[in-house]
């Protein structure tokens, strides 16, 4: 199975600002977006995924730590499965690639942060959400 991995943006600055880009992410699977801003830094929103949906995050303004758990069973989750936590900010144009079977957990690190979160099917095309209660599984980084 495919493993979360960072699509590194880039920027270059000159006298008329700064242009923020990501050359190497193929958009093309890409069907809906929608951005996340948690109501504050000590609010986690977790754990929810998808089975067959793949997502991609990018920080549009502040910071977020994501973490991922490639689930093992959809009804009864091991409570021990590894995590993987990656850092997102605004002056990257990072792109963090989530394929099918994972299930995430979003932190803002800073006040007022946007998540854009881009996804691989259309709202209600399939029923394939999974939401798990936030203290289920352990801290296994």
């Amino acid at each position: 199975m495919m493993q979360p991995e960072i699509i590194a943006g880039n920027s270059y600055t000159d006298h008329r600002g700064t242009l923020f880009f990501n050359n190497d992410f193929d958009a093309s699977k890409v069907k809906r977006f929608y951005a996340i801003e948690n109501s504050n830094t000590d609010f986690i929103r977790a754990w929810q995924g998808h089975k067959i949906e793949q997502r991609w995050f990018s920080a549009i303004k502040g910071t977020f730590a994501i973490k991922l758990i490639e689930v093992d069973d959809w009804e009864n989750p091991s409570k021990t499965l590894r995590q993987y936590e990656f850092i997102l900010d605004e002056k990257k144009m990072d792109i963090l690639h989530v394929p099918k079977g994972f299930i995430s957990s979003i932190q803002s690190i800073e006040a007022d942060s946007k998540l854009l979160v881009m996804a691989d099917y259309l709202s209600g095309e399939i029923k394939d959400e999974y939401r798990y209660d936030a203290g289920y599984f352990e801290n296994k980084i």
